[in-house]
């Protein structure tokens, strides 16, 4: 089913093949994220799926750039770039994309990541390429344990020096790993929507969230992919209130978790998290949300 969804993504890189039309996409999905209440974005692709134009995987992440800095011009949204490498191509396709995160690393480019089928397609195949981002001290995440087990999570972890894991959804399975994860504050990029229609679970009531919540994870909420998961920023968030019957403060938090959880800085990262806290407690005095009593359904 996995196979099926990633087929998705021929149709729509069809119509992003020229710098103007690349550019106007990130522009209008940082926009999009802006008007939702994002305050910063990162924005994923892989370059080597715009260049059937004769763009070159170069000039689609400067197409990427010159979209998002023009929508952060207009908006107040930060944004960052992460260059992702596809677990079904060449290993030395995906050092070309990793020189890439490289050559842009402090331009816009905040991480390298590696996506696609996980079953088959190890993340050791491409061992070169997260080297080489490793001994550039670029940022690294990599989608593991969503289309398969926690075996993958290891990897991506301990071969492959993952700061951050795309999924991380059957974690569970492995409490060792999921301690260590837990430990080393290590963020997994939970997508609800994306997770239920690929098939990973077959009714989010049965998704982890909320046990890796209870846990200490540092868990976050993402779109994964805004299209096909007919989602946004703001509806993953009301899906996981209503569906883990989330309080206020789980809320605060989960959101919380995504600031930390970004390649930005600390600097400027720490700023970010702590107007965050002081916009939590400004809406908590402005609604009374501390002392109103909630009324019996």
């Amino acid at each position: 089913v996995q196979h099926e969804f990633l087929k998705h993504f021929d149709h729509t890189t069809a119509v992003m093949q020229t710098p103007e039309t690349v550019s106007r996409v990130a522009r209008e999905l940082a926009v999009d994220f802006a008007d939702n209440g994002v305050w910063h974005l990162e924005v994923r692709f892989c370059p080597l799926m715009h260049t059937a134009g004769g763009m070159s995987p170069d000039e689609a992440v400067a197409a990427v750039k010159a979209g998002l800095d023009q929508a952060a011009a207009e908006r107040e949204i930060s944004t960052g770039i992460v260059i992702t490498g596809i677990r079904t191509i060449e290993p030395a396709k995906s050092l070309e994309l990793a020189e890439l995160a490289v050559a842009w690393k402090g331009r816009g480019v905040v991480a390298f990541d590696l996506a696609g089928a996980e079953q088959d397609n190890p993340a050791k195949n491409h061992l070169a390429a997260f080297y080489h981002v490793m001994n550039h001290n670029q940022n690294v995440t990599i989608h593991a344990g969503e289309g398969f087990g926690p075996e993958s999570i290891h990897q991506a972890l301990h071969r492959c020096g993952a700061n951050r894991i795309g999924h991380g959804t059957r974690l569970e399975e492995d409490r060792d790993l999921m301690a260590y994860v837990a430990n080393n504050r290590v963020p997994l990029e939970i997508c609800l929507s994306s997770n239920l229609q690929s098939c990973v679970v077959d009714d989010l009531a049965k998704h982890p969230f909320r046990f890796y919540l209870k846990e200490g994870l540092r868990v976050c909420l993402n779109t994964d992919n805004t299209l096909f998961a007919r989602t946004s920023p703001a509806r993953e968030l009301r899906l996981a209130v209503d569906t883990f019957d989330l309080t206020l403060l789980e809320t605060e938090n989960l959101l919380i978790n995504g600031f930390k959880s970004a390649f930005m800085p600390e600097k400027e990262k720490g700023a970010m998290v702590l107007e965050a806290l002081e916009t939590f407690t400004s809406l908590r005095d402005k609604f009374d949300l501390d002392h109103r009593k909630m009324s019996p359904s």
